[in-house]
């Protein structure tokens, strides 16, 4: 947990690629740029989806910042402790599961998406519960 009180997550670091920092001659300018970043010309333009892909790690280490600033740094942990118990669920693989309990830790109780009505009808339901469950306990 990043103690921070950022609810946008952070922007990627803007480095000059080739395209910016050509002299006269075309060529890059390291004595006025540095040396040239081979992964900054690769990266696409748009950071749109790697901010979107950190968005709600930054929405919950946001939340417990402000829980540990708010009621001390017991709150955070316990909440990360009851959130790692929950996260190992017992139940039998072959049968249909939510985890209810890790919902309304994480504030996804009162939010629908499509996985709320769409999850495991691709793939249907296993009929030899006896290999999944091997399968799951590495039997």
């Amino acid at each position: 947990m990043d103690p921070s009180h950022r609810i946008v997550p952070a922007a990627a670091t803007k480095t000059a690629s080739i395209q910016d920092t050509a002299n006269t001659l075309g060529l890059h300018d390291t004595l006025r740029y540095g040396p040239r970043s081979l992964a900054t010309e690769t990266r696409t333009r748009t950071e749109l989806p790697s901010r979107l892909s950190k968005w709600e790690e930054t929405q919950d280490n946001a939340k417990l910042t402000m829980l540990r600033n708010v009621h001390g740094l017991h709150a955070p942990a316990r909440l990360l402790m009851e959130r790692n118990i929950v996260s190992h669920s017992p139940h039998m693989p072959a049968l249909p599961q939510t985890n209810l309990h890790l919902d309304i830790l994480m504030g996804r109780d009162e939010t629908l998406s499509p996985g709320d009505f769409f999850s495991g009808m691709e793939n249907g339901h296993s009929l030899d519960i006896h290999t999944d469950m091997e399968r799951k306990l590495r039997m």
